[in-house]
């Protein structure tokens, strides 16, 4: 009896140690920065997102004619966000036939995407080189700073070879400067060309690899298995639970794309994604407060 009375105190004081369960974390990625407060992919959106506490900044890359890699969404100057350096609405230009100097005269901060009502301008945002933004992380105060992470989309389309160098010559450029700055831990390169993928994963395997998936219905474990990535990202209407759970098996994490509202955040939550990409990460962040989820 003794014996039996002093296992089971035994057993509830491990009990009590015990840390209490908790859900496993959800990532919160900021789509561009924030998109839906500050003018996407700039360093003002970048600060803005870290101010939030995100735990990913996510981003898009082009290649200027001189080699540099710049955050841009569009591989062309976006008349509908940019300014040129004569302060008028930009001309639609390739930035792969820009010089950086060139490219950081546009101004792609005072106008106001009519998309998002709440996003306020900032002007004289410039289109930052990527090596920017990892270095403004780094002189960062903000204590999540130390530790987010990067998910970088490279633009490059296989129909339209002129509007980004070749896939190996785009994977070195990216792997150059995330090896110089000492972040392979912390960077995702991301893309719906797996051609990027397949040469960073030969020039740096400790870089994750993420393919995004459009709105096409796919095997995405059988496409996890092909491309050898450690993230499925997918546009977030086209995914199940199934799809999540069969890519849980092979270790793949699922990161959705682009979700903006709560009932498409408690979708993706409620069928098991490991992140969430967004415009309005603040909003996310409170979300999951609300539930418990952080």
């Amino acid at each position: 009896m003794r014996m039996a009375k002093l296992s089971w105190l035994v057993l509830a004081a491990l009990l009590l140690a015990a840390p209490a369960w908790a859900a496993p974390k959800i990532q919160v990625h900021g789509h561009r920065g924030c998109r839906g407060f500050r003018p996407e992919n700039t360093l003002a959106a970048f600060h803005e997102a870290l101010s939030f506490g995100v735990d990913v900044l996510e981003l898009d890359l082009a290649v200027t004619k001189d080699g540099v890699i710049v955050v841009s969404h569009n591989p062309d100057i976006d008349p509908a966000i940019c300014l040129g350096p004569d302060g008028k609405p930009a001309e639609e230009k390739a930035i792969h036939s820009l010089t950086l100097a060139e490219v950081q005269g546009y101004d792609c901060g005072s106008l106001k995407n009519p998309k998002f009502e709440r996003q306020i301008p900032v002007p004289g945002q410039r289109i930052p080189r990527l090596a920017e933004v990892f270095d403004l992380v780094k002189d960062s105060s903000f204590p999540g700073a130390k530790t987010v992470e990067f998910n970088i989309e490279t633009k490059i389309f296989p129909g339209d070879p002129d509007k980004a160098p070749a896939p190996a010559e785009f994977a070195k450029a990216v792997a150059d400067v995330v090896k110089k700055h000492g972040l392979e831990s912390r960077v995702i390169v991301q893309s719906f060309d797996r051609r990027t993928l397949d040469e960073l994963r030969k020039l740096e395997p400790r870089i994750r690899r993420s393919m995004l998936t459009s709105d096409n219905l796919v095997d995405f474990a059988a496409v996890a298995k092909a491309q050898k990535v450690d993230i499925i990202s997918p546009y977030y209407l086209w995914i199940t639970k199934p799809d999540v759970d069969a890519l849980h098996k092979l270790k793949v994490q699922v990161a959705p794309w682009t979700v903006n509202d709560e009932a498409g955040w408690a979708k993706v939550i409620d069928m098991g994604a490991d992140a969430i990409i967004t415009d309005y990460p603040h909003d996310l962040i409170a979300y999951l407060k609300k539930r418990g989820l952080r």
